[in-house]
Parts: structure tokens; C-alpha cells; sequence
């Protein structure tokens, strides 16, 4: 691409946060006040994100009060997804920038070139999910969608978009590890024999970091390992920003009001 971002590492944050963060980047990209944006960070807690239009009736919040995990709603779509040991990403950037195309798939193909090199850089050989075909599930990480990244044939992140005031929002999360006794406890299923059967067959459809490297990787090397593989896969220039207290002060009054989730439904 050959053009200069904005480079924000945000650090650890609460669900709310970090959700909200990313739409208030999206709106201060729109108005002209930033430029595009590539941000990492991480969670304060595990958390499960649940996409746009995705029912609540599917997830156990007995369960999820249980574990101690947070949950927020997206404001991408797709399956929920458990944040816990990942670094994250997200990008955002305009609709009228010259190097996005307007398809979608083909603008997840272009942003998911850092991604690739970020996990080729760890030793990973990473490519592009090109079989799609199976239902619809829940759990986000049980069924690569287009241009997402597989290894071995299994699933290695997660990633959603969305286009809003004329600006592209992408964020993934890119795991360290998973904690998959915990993930499949967040969701309602119709019994614990089926709960048991696609717990056990998730592990054919997915993995992470640590795994795939038999070693345990940190999340300050894997943030490295991706701030390169994103300058270098998309051919960036990568400029830090930092954020001033009056933005941080807009950035938590929108957790406060659009994304904390005290209690087990919200209007969204």
C-alpha cells in the first residue's frame, strides 16, 4: 500500500473499553481527526464478545457470571469469541482510500496480508481459509470464514469487519492459546453429551500460537512479530500516536453508555 498509519498500542483494557475504543477510532477517522489506524491490545479479563446480531439466548450466563468473564456486544457481526491469552488488532481506515477495494472479501484479502506475515514471522505457515462449507455456529472459532487464517487446516484467528461513516472497522483477535474448557462453559447446549462432542471435535478446527510452536510465546513478542508483519505485508509506514485525556475521557464515557453489560440482555 505504501502510505503512512497511525500506529496505536492501547495496552489492557476492560470489554467495554476496548470495544469501545475501536468505534470512537472509527468516528474520529471520519471526521478528519486521525489518520488510518492500526491498533493492538489486549484484555483486562477474559471476555466474550458477541457479535452484532447474534442471539444472547445462545450464551450461558450462568456460566459466563461463573468464570468471571465480561462480555460485550460488537459492533461487527459474526460468532461470539472468547478473548483471553491473544493480542488483538484492529484497523480502521476510509471507504475512499485508493488502495480499499469496495468488495469486501477482497478487502479482507488485502488487510489480512499483515496478518499472514505476522504468523510467518513466529515460524507459522499461515494461509488464507478457502473451504467455507459447514453451518453457521456460535462459537467463532469453530468455522473459518473468508480470507480468515488457517494452519494444519485449523483455525487460527478470528476476524470481523464493518463499514460505517464511510469507514472501514476490521479487528481480530489472534490467540496465544485457548482455553477451551472455559470457552465451551460460555454457551447453551442442548445437553452435556452434545456439549462433550463438539468440544471434543473442536479441537480438529482449531488452534493458536503456542500450540502450533510447542513453545509459549509472550504477548509482548507476538505483538512485535505482527507490528512487523503488518508494516511489511501491507507496506506501511507506521507513525505512534498517544491519546489526550479529553480523548480517553470520550473514548470511557462511550463504554459507559453504549457497552457496559451489567446485566444479561441489552438493547442494541
Amino acid at each position: 500500500m505504501h502510505q503512512k498509519w497511525g500506529f496505536l498500542d492501547s495496552g489492557i483494557h476492560d470489554a467495554s473499553v476496548n470495544m469501545a475504543l475501536d468505534e470512537t477510532l472509527l468516528n474520529w477517522h471520519s471526521d478528519g481527526k486521525i489518520p488510518p489506524v492500526l491498533r493492538f491490545y489486549g484484555w483486562k479479563n477474559p471476555s466474550l464478545s458477541l457479535g452484532h446480531f447474534q442471539k444472547e439466548s445462545e450464551i450461558d450466563f450462568h456460566n459466563l457470571h461463573k468464570q468471571q468473564c465480561q462480555y460485550v456486544r460488537r459492533l461487527t457481526g459474526g460468532s461470539a469469541v472468547l478473548h483471553d491469552d491473544e493480542l488483538t488488532y484492529s484497523i480502521v481506515i476510509s471507504e475512499k482510500n485508493p488502495e480499499i477495494p469496495s468488495s469486501i472479501q477482497k478487502a479482507y484479502y488485502l488487510l489480512s496480508k499483515g496478518i499472514i506475515r505476522g504468523f510467518k514471522n513466529l515460524g507459522i505457515d499461515a494461509n488464507y481459509a478457502e473451504d467455507l462449507s459447514g453451518d453457521r455456529s456460535a462459537i467463532c472459532f469453530e468455522r473459518p470464514a473468508f480470507y480468515e487464517m488457517v494452519a494444519d487446516g485449523k483455525k487460527l484467528s478470528g476476524n470481523a469487519q464493518t463499514r460505517k461513516r464511510g469507514v472501514l472497522l476490521q479487528h481480530g483477535a489472534i490467540p496465544l492459546s485457548i482455553d477451551e474448557a472455559m470457552l465451551f462453559d460460555l454457551f447453551v447446549f442442548p445437553n452435556e453429551k452434545v456439549k462433550a462432542r463438539k468440544r471434543q471435535a473442536f479441537a480438529q478446527k482449531a488452534t493458536a500460537i503456542n500450540q502450533l510452536t510447542a513453545q509459549r510465546h509472550t504477548y509482548e513478542t507476538v505483538k512485535q512479530a505482527f507490528y512487523e508483519g503488518f508494516r511489511d505485508g501491507l507496506d506501511l509506514q507506521l507513525e505512534p500516536i498517544t491519546l489526550s485525556k479529553s480523548q480517553w475521557d470520550e473514548v470511557m464515557e462511550l463504554a459507559q453508555t453504549n457497552y457496559s453489560t451489567k446485566q444479561p440482555t441489552r438493547s442494541v
